[in-house]
């Protein structure tokens, strides 16, 4: 199926991969892999094929009550992984000791934490990656130049106002799917 996907991504599509190619997979076994923008349904099937391309075991969560049937099954095949959302959970820890649950584990969020365009990013990704004592990858849904450009592995350090301005340099000028978005 890699081939197929691979034929779909590059030459059907005409996207290419720019910089990490592989998510600094020999080295890097977890991490908190952040996708920008995310403004369209269509980042989730580039999101797919990218992983297939590449050969990078990636997670990601959503609500639990999207793992039921009939989706639930795929869901769980494509690195899926439900997620309580009632309030008064600490979902932080909760999904940083699913890092310690499992021996390769990256997981994959939109800061956005939604398709609509938003002024500031949502801070759970970063403790989660500081929780969990993992880096985070950038990579990028940029639609206008058909490209996914990918990160060297980021700690964050003790000062999140200076890594919120270094990660958001990352995805300067990047457009995603919906084209007002910036």
């Amino acid at each position: 199926m890699r081939w197929l996907a691979k034929f779909i991504y590059f030459k059907i599509l005409g996207w290419k991969i720019v910089g990490n190619t592989n998510f600094s997979k020999d080295t890097v076994n977890k991490a908190v892999i952040i996708a920008l923008p995310h403004t369209s349904w269509y980042d989730f099937i580039i999101a797919i094929l990218l992983r297939k391309v590449t050969g990078v075991k990636t997670n990601f969560i959503a609500k639990k009550e999207l793992f039921k049937w009939p989706f639930g099954y795929y869901f769980r095949a494509v690195g899926g992984k439900a997620l309580d959302r009632t309030s008064g959970q600490k979902k932080v820890e909760a999904i940083a000791e699913l890092f310690k649950q499992e021996d390769e584990f990256r997981l994959t969020l939109a800061p956005e934490g939604t398709r609509k365009k938003v002024e500031e990013w949502k801070t759970g990704f970063y403790y989660i990656a500081k929780a969990a004592n993992v880096p985070i990858i950038m990579f990028t849904l940029d639609f206008k130049n058909k490209q996914n450009k990918i990160s060297e592995p980021f700690y964050p350090t003790e000062n999140m106002i200076a890594d919120f301005k270094f990660m958001k340099q990352f995805y300067k000028g990047v457009i995603g799917k919906v084209e007002n978005y910036s």
